[in-house]
């Protein structure tokens, strides 16, 4: 299997609790909050380790918060490689609702990164290996601007890593400039940003897919379509994965989930059609949980092994 590593930029701690309801101004009694580990990257290595590969997270970690979290991913098995930040990690809230079902998300901003913490992460990324996969997912925290992130990204590739790239608007427009991308998984909404056009018609997500694939700016598009799965493009390929109807409790870690499922599958040199049912049966299987809570190896296997039939 290739070596896989995850970057996260803004990672976070994450806390869930349960209400019986939401009303302003009163005391809304909570249950006692179940913490676990929080951002694009760290989620997507989390992913890979709960369906039996092996990834590191790399990522800055400060404060009582970010001891939190380290502690966390340790129980997980997820092999870490952390910088020291001066700001404390973030602790973002997910409060569900009983009485209407809903779900409330407070996201807060990550913590600030100073130039000199900045390249000490670059300094990580760049010592990797050739040839391994380095997924790059989440926000840009403050104090890493669009330049620093896409000479990140264009420096790794020269380095000979495989890069894949989780992110949106900007960021996300900025590394497939970059082009060579191994993997993007865009939305329907975002992939009409990136080649600037409505996508209303049937075909017209297929060949906006194709259009960045052919343009060279990613190897492989994997477009996420809600409930209609998703539709993956290569150079030679183009194929839809619809997921069986299932109960859904929450979408959040789904996303990740899906990444992570794919990448697995990438690693291990996997077809587009394998690697796409994978990453839908992934993303399905987290959205089984309620809070955060990321896929399951048995409830992904058991959608996977229901995909191929």
């Amino acid at each position: 299997m290739v070596p896989v590593f995850t970057l996260t930029l803004a990672p976070s701690l994450d806390s869930a609790t349960v209400t019986p309801q939401i009303y302003p101004e009163g005391k809304l009694r909570c249950t006692a909050p179940v913490f676990e580990p929080g951002g694009g990257g760290i989620n997507v290595a989390r992913a890979i380790s709960h369906l039996g590969g092996n990834a590191t997270a790399l990522f800055p970690a400060g404060g009582a918060t970010g001891e939190h979290l380290i502690a966390l991913l340790k129980e997980e098995n997820v092999s870490v490689d952390t910088i020291s930040s001066h700001d404390w990690t973030r602790q973002n809230l997910h409060v569900h609702v009983e009485a209407s079902g809903e779900q409330y998300r407070f996201v807060m901003p990550g913590a600030h990164l100073s130039q000199d913490e900045f390249r000490q992460l670059e300094e990580k990324v760049l010592a990797i290996g050739s040839g391994s996969l380095l997924v790059v997912s989440g926000s840009l925290p403050p104090g890493v601007d669009l330049a620093d992130f896409t000479q990140l990204i264009a420096r790794a590739q020269q380095n000979g890593l495989r890069c894949i790239i989780d992110s949106s608007g900007e960021a996300l427009a900025a590394a497939l400039d970059i082009g060579g991308i191994e993997l993007v998984k865009p939305n329907q909404k975002e992939l009409a940003a990136l080649v600037g056009r409505d996508l209303t018609q049937p075909d017209d997500v297929r060949q906006a897919a194709q259009e960045l694939v052919r343009s060279g700016k990613a190897k492989r598009v994997v477009v996420s379509l809600g409930p209609q799965g998703a539709l993956g493009v290569d150079e030679s390929d183009c194929v839809q994965v619809v997921p069986p109807p299932v109960k859904s409790q929450s979408t959040v870690g789904a996303g990740d989930s899906m990444v992570g499922a794919m990448t697995l599958k990438l690693a291990r040199q996997a077809p587009l059609l394998e690697m796409v049912r994978y990453g839908v049966a992934a993303g399905s299987a987290a959205t089984l949980n309620q809070g955060t809570r990321l896929c399951s190896h048995e409830n992904t296997e058991k959608i996977y092994q229901y995909l191929q039939s």
